[in-house]
């Protein structure tokens, strides 16, 4: 309460107040788009240059704001910033948004100069005095020449090539974070419960046994894959990105994997179960298969015959065992 109560309207703002508040937000701006540069000049220099530029243009509307205080009000530029004003647009800071894709980015900053150009039109609209109601129009005005400048920027920086080389980075990113640590998890969770899920249904010809065999398998490899990954990689040598992320993805695609054949004796027919579950075991292989054809350039064929012998080899000593 004490917070929001040291706020204040827009609408109660001055004009002194209103051109004080601009200019800590262009400030604020500029800051976070070379933030954004910095994050991104490794892996994407010419986006890198688009967000230095935008960071320039910042700079240049908050010296014409200052000279326009200045004239007006003096030297004393009181201390007011968004988190002062009720209402007023808000910004994540930069740092938070780091683990953002790129195009992610690129498409906050386009929203980042939306929200100012829109606000600032409708704080002029409502306003009632005509200098308040042009200067807003000057600053909602000024925005949207950020946003053509934003785009003169793009199309000088990020030429094709710059943009096809950046997209090509930006998939092995993602490769390396969420593609590759899931397919190992998802091959881990599929083919590593399939001895114990099914040596067990066979063993007992009880569903629910199974099921509770299963669930246990499943969530606890799922964990134990999650914390495995997290835990072997911090992603700053080998650019596999966040060990968090790669964790959670191996986690949970491990427990998917493992559920996809526990979850089918909740049907209490013990052979109607199996049979299902088999079906669902034939369909979790030649997925795996096609997902590493499609995102680790594996040969489709080889990839079958790997992922489907291996998770046969495992199904039959899972039956074998289960039987005997």
């Amino acid at each position: 309460m004490r917070m929001l109560s040291n706020r204040k309207r827009f609408s109660d703002l001055s004009e002194r107040e209103v051109l004080a508040l601009a200019i800590a937000s262009e400030e604020d701006d500029a800051r976070i788009y070379r933030n954004w540069a910095e994050f991104l000049r490794a892996d994407y220099p010419a986006t890198a240059a688009v967000f230095d530029g935008m960071g320039d243009e910042e700079d240049e509307h908050r010296q014409r704001l200052i000279g326009a205080y200045r004239s007006r009000f003096g030297e004393a530029i009181p201390v007011i910033r968004r988190e002062h004003v009720a209402g007023y647009y808000s910004r994540r800071p930069a740092w938070m948004m780091r683990n953002l894709s790129l195009k992610a980015i690129r498409e906050e900053a386009a929203l980042m100069e939306h929200d100012a150009a829109e606000f600032y039109t409708r704080a002029a609209q409502a306003s009632s005095d005509a200098a308040t109601r042009r200067l807003l129009g000057d600053l909602a005005a000024a925005e949207r020449g950020h946003e053509e400048r934003a785009g003169e920027l793009t199309d000088e920086h990020l030429t094709p090539e710059a943009r096809e080389e950046e997209e090509a980075v930006s998939h092995r990113n993602f490769v390396l974070t969420w593609v590759q640590p899931g397919l190992a998890g998802l091959m881990d969770g599929s083919v590593s419960t399939l001895a114990p899920i099914f040596a067990t249904a066979f063993a007992t010809q009880d569903s629910w046994t199974t099921f509770l065999v299963g669930l246990a398998a499943s969530l606890g490899a799922g964990i134990s894959m999650g914390f495995t990954e997290a835990a072997s990689d911090d992603g700053v040598v080998s650019g596999r990105g966040s060990p968090f992320k790669r964790g959670l993805a191996s986690g949970v695609m491990t427990a998917i994997g493992g559920l996809g054949h526990a979850l089918p004796y909740l049907i209490p027919h013990f052979w109607t179960a199996t049979i299902i579950a088999c079906i669902v075991v034939f369909i979790e292989l030649w997925v795996i298969a096609w997902i590493q054809n499609r995102w680790m350039q594996t040969p489709f064929w080889r990839a079958a015959l790997q992922v489907v012998v291996g998770g046969g080899l495992v199904f039959a000593t899972g039956v074998l065992i289960g039987s005997g």
